[in-house]
């Protein structure tokens, strides 16, 4: 144990990122912290993702990939394996509910929430956090029913955020299907991801009768994962810095290279994992611009892919006709009171044409600019100039060691970020096999930021030297 009273760290979120980044902050008792976690829902480590009950909302991440720990690749496969009723499914390659992983990381913090020593290192705190001051020497995290938390830092592990409603008919794309809705009426999906997907799966499980028709400017749909290993690229082969055109050249001769020897395209794309962060840090900006307008949608769907049995029960519906895929942009839309008139112009066509829908759910995504988001602590943040947004405006402006940077440019000493809510400046960074190394080197990070006797060397370790205390802060 550290020989200093035990640190505070505040994590405002208690999702997948909240649940890792306080998990790799205890289990290593040598970094003195407790932890306090503030979730608005019931429970910690379920998030929009992991809450669902639909067994057929499976991981879109096979089992193997899937441990929480950076440093034990097998951790959630023997997990699933020991469990009393036995493993979901035959090998590490199977696709498990996305339910049974919530429970997989709510064992992480179990025993961390009842120790013998008092109090717990790690608190739960339910509510919503709603206003966050930043001090010399603390923060102060304030929640809606006027509680206050201070800690020596705070992180923002708040995951994405969903656009709200705007319409009457509008439906929350994370809560099952509305029962008050007519079975037989058109719902009308705006976007053709993987969340759209998943709300696909739980109309059709809720017994949905009437036409759904997911529409998006480009009517794309994810591709399957299939039972491939990545291939071995050098990083020294990996063209880093390059503008986005060289960069997709590049991409598409080792894929056509590869398929040439009877390999498969996944491959190659699972093969550039290890370096997609720093091919967006050092892809400038322009062409990162160029990326999110043109590319973006065609890398989503070769990039992150659907399970094969989801494939298979969508290929079903689209067969059906239950399902319509329609690239499309929409032009207009009139609240009626049967739901609304969407209006919208097809791909490559002039003519609009017109559809009369019972419910709209809006699945396009992430929040595209932060500024509009709907959660109260990132507006606070906003407001009183602690946080800004990056060039793109697609986050808030991350430091590379997850400090949030104020907006004078200056990189905080007690805030930082993990997570979603950083992918301006981490781009890949909302799947868990990228998540739990962030949490980790952050932890990691956080041990040396608040610990006085600990000072980072040259080479980015950490050393104690004995009757030393130098303070030590985010510029060390």
């Amino acid at each position: 144990m550290s020989r200093f009273p035990a640190r505070h760290a505040i994590i405002i979120g208690g999702g997948a990122s909240g649940v890792l980044l306080a998990y790799q902050l205890l289990q290593n008792q040598g970094f003195g912290f407790r932890v306090t976690l503030i979730e608005r829902r019931p429970e910690i480590g379920r998030g929009p993702a992991y809450h669902t009950n639909n067994p057929e909302h499976v991981l879109n991440v096979r089992a193997a990939n899937m441990s929480a720990l950076p440093d034990d690749p097998e951790h959630f496969w023997r997990w699933l394996s020991n469990r009393a009723e036995g493993p979901l499914c035959p090998d590490p390659y199977c696709f498990v509910p996305r339910r049974t992983y919530g429970d997989y990381l709510s064992s992480l913090t179990a025993p961390l929430t009842s120790s013998e020593s008092e109090p717990p290192r790690l608190t739960v705190v339910h509510g919503q956090c709603v206003d966050l001051d930043e001090g010399p020497t603390s923060v102060t995290v304030t929640l809606a029913d006027g509680s206050r938390h201070i800690g020596d830092v705070a992180v923002l592990a708040t995951g994405n955020d969903s656009p709200v409603a705007k319409l009457p008919c509008d439906a929350d794309p994370w809560a099952p299907p509305l029962s008050a809705v007519d079975r037989d009426t058109t719902v009308l999906i705006l976007g053709t991801g993987l969340t759209m997907i998943d709300y696909v799966l739980s109309l059709l499980r809720d017994g949905h009768r009437g036409q759904i028709v997911a529409m998006s400017r480009r009517g794309l749909l994810a591709k399957a994962h299939r039972r491939t290993d990545p291939v071995r690229i050098d990083e020294s082969d990996v063209p880093f810095g390059a503008s986005a055109s060289r960069l997709l050249r590049w991409l598409r001769g080792r894929v056509d290279a590869h398929i040439a020897k009877d390999g498969d395209w996944r491959s190659v794309i699972d093969a550039i994992r290890p370096y997609t962060q720093r091919l967006w840090h050092e892809l400038p900006l322009a062409s990162r611009r160029r990326f999110l307008e043109h590319a973006r949608a065609w890398w989503d769907v070769h990039r992150h892919r659907m399970a094969p049995e989801v494939e298979m029960r969508v290929a079903q519906a689209l067969a059906a006709g239950r399902l319509a895929l329609v690239a499309a942009k929409v032009t207009g839309i009139e609240p009626n009171e049967a739901g609304a008139l969407v209006r919208y112009r097809r791909r490559g066509q002039r003519d609009g044409a017109s559809l009369q829908v019972g419910m709209i759910v809006d699945c396009t995504g992430i929040v595209k600019d932060p500024r509009a988001t709907g959660n109260p602590v990132i507006q606070h943040l906003f407001e009183q100039g602690l946080a800004r947004t990056d060039a793109l405006h697609i986050g808030i402006d991350i430091a590379e060691d997850c400090a949030v940077i104020n907006r004078h440019g200056i990189a905080s000493r007690r805030l930082f970020a993990v997570g979603p809510l950083t992918r301006a400046a981490f781009w890949e960074i909302v799947a868990i096999p990228d998540i739990r190394n962030q949490c980790a080197e952050l932890a990691t990070r956080l041990a040396v930021i608040c610990d006085p006797v600990i000072t980072p060397t040259l080479n980015g370790e950490t050393s104690s030297p004995a009757g030393t205390m130098p303070a030590t802060t985010l510029q060390d």
